[in-house]
């Protein structure tokens, strides 16, 4: 197979991982996303993965409430920590050599984040996960997500989500909202679409990594958004979208 991407990074919304619990992490999502996350890997393609911690703490909202800001968001990445772990050992059950790279320093539970290293995992075809954010308060997991992907030198990264892309409006709130197959990055912050936050897309943009955004629920959507299948939207620089 003629595989479009060589080196991709994944981002998974702490959200994605609960199913239809309220609270933290569903096992039978965890395997169906990590046999998900297999079938790519099979294919050749290297694989990095950041997840969010939003199904066991969102800083950003605590904050909200009168949580110092920088405490809650160190414990929203302790909380992206976990999740990692958990899909760690999901994708070891599927025979899937992983790596989990913090930018929080817990040597007990994993490696540190270090560029080299991390570079060399992918080489010998490791999945690495980066969890603990960037590693600072005040930045996002999708800012993370952009840094990582820039820094390991992805040919995209995938934002998988609850919706088959992006949309003009909520499309759970207006089914009149218009879906757009293809959309820029000068077009989503003219339009003002919430896809992303805006140092991560800013991000993205300079470094020239279009983003594709899919529906994670789907049956082997990974695979699907990888060979360009089913239902997504890519984000690109405007001088690509049409190409």
């Amino acid at each position: 197979m003629d595989l479009k991407y060589k080196r991709i990074l994944i981002k998974i919304s702490g959200e994605g991982l609960m199913g239809d619990r309220a609270f933290g992490m569903s096992p039978a999502v965890l395997s169906k996303i990590a046999k998900d996350i297999k079938s790519v890997h099979d294919l050749g393609v290297n694989i990095c993965i950041v997840v969010g911690g939003g199904n066991i703490f969102r800083g950003a909202k605590e904050a909200s409430l009168g949580v110092n800001r920088s405490v809650a968001d160190q414990v929203g990445m302790m909380g992206t920590v976990m999740n990692a772990l958990y899909l760690q050992d999901a994708l070891e059950k599927e025979g899937i050599s992983v790596r989990v790279m913090s930018g929080l320093n817990i040597p007990d539970v994993c490696e540190p984040y270090m560029y080299r290293r991390a570079l060399k995992h992918l080489s010998i075809g490791r999945v690495v996960i980066f969890a603990g954010g960037t590693g600072n308060p005040y930045f996002t997991t999708d800012t993370a997500a952009a840094l990582r992907a820039s820094e390991m030198q992805c040919d995209i990264l995938f934002k998988a989500t609850q919706v088959d892309g992006v949309y003009s409006s909520d499309p759970k709130k207006n089914p009149d909202a218009t879906h757009y197959a293809k959309i820029s990055y000068d077009e989503i912050l003219q339009k003002n679409l919430h896809i992303m936050d805006l140092t991560a897309m800013t991000l993205l943009k300079e470094s020239n990594i279009p983003v594709m955004v899919f529906n994670l629920q789907n049956e082997n959507a990974f695979l699907s958004a990888v060979q360009h299948k089913g239902t997504f939207t890519i984000i690109e620089n405007e001088e690509t979208k049409n190409d």
